[in-house]
């Protein structure tokens, strides 16, 4: 598994953090940008890029994307087939074990303006450990997603 990472300005100094712990864990990570600050960046542009990766293997690839709210992000990253991002920015840890065991979460997008790093952390912690449940029914809706266009 690689993961793929992302941010705009407002996820950059979370994404840094991210980044880091994750390789402290062995794990390892693509950071796809930006590589430094800059207040007007387009989201887009480097959210496309992690999400791109992550489509070309999206069972074993997966894909962290931070952005003031997240749901830009996840919004850009949804638009590539086989990608199923979900947004988390903060609140119950439930949202996030059950966007894996039910949706087969491959990209996680983070609100860096409502989540502090340790809670993202814990989140992405879980997010990675928590496997998809395999049950017939989610297996079927996700097969009904994956025959929608992408266009």
């Amino acid at each position: 598994m690689i993961i793929f990472l992302a941010s705009d300005h407002a996820g950059f100094a979370l994404k840094r953090k991210i980044v880091e712990y994750l390789q402290k864990e062995g794990l390892e990570v693509v950071d796809k940008g930006p590589s430094e600050y800059v207040e007007e960046d387009d989201y887009p542009d480097f959210i496309s890029l992690a999400a791109q990766e992550v489509a070309k293997n999206s069972t074993e690839n997966k894909g962290i994307i931070i952005g003031g709210t997240g749901q830009g992000e996840a919004i850009v990253a949804n638009r590539f087939k086989g990608v199923r991002a979900m947004v988390y920015y903060g609140g119950a840890l439930d949202i996030i074990k059950i966007s894996r065991e039910h949706n087969d979460s491959n990209m996680l997008s983070v609100g860096a303006r409502f989540v502090p790093e340790n809670e993202a952390l814990k989140a992405i912690d879980l997010w990675l450990q928590t496997p998809f449940s395999n049950e017939e029914r989610h297996v079927r809706r996700i097969k009904k997603i994956d025959l929608y266009p992408t266009e």
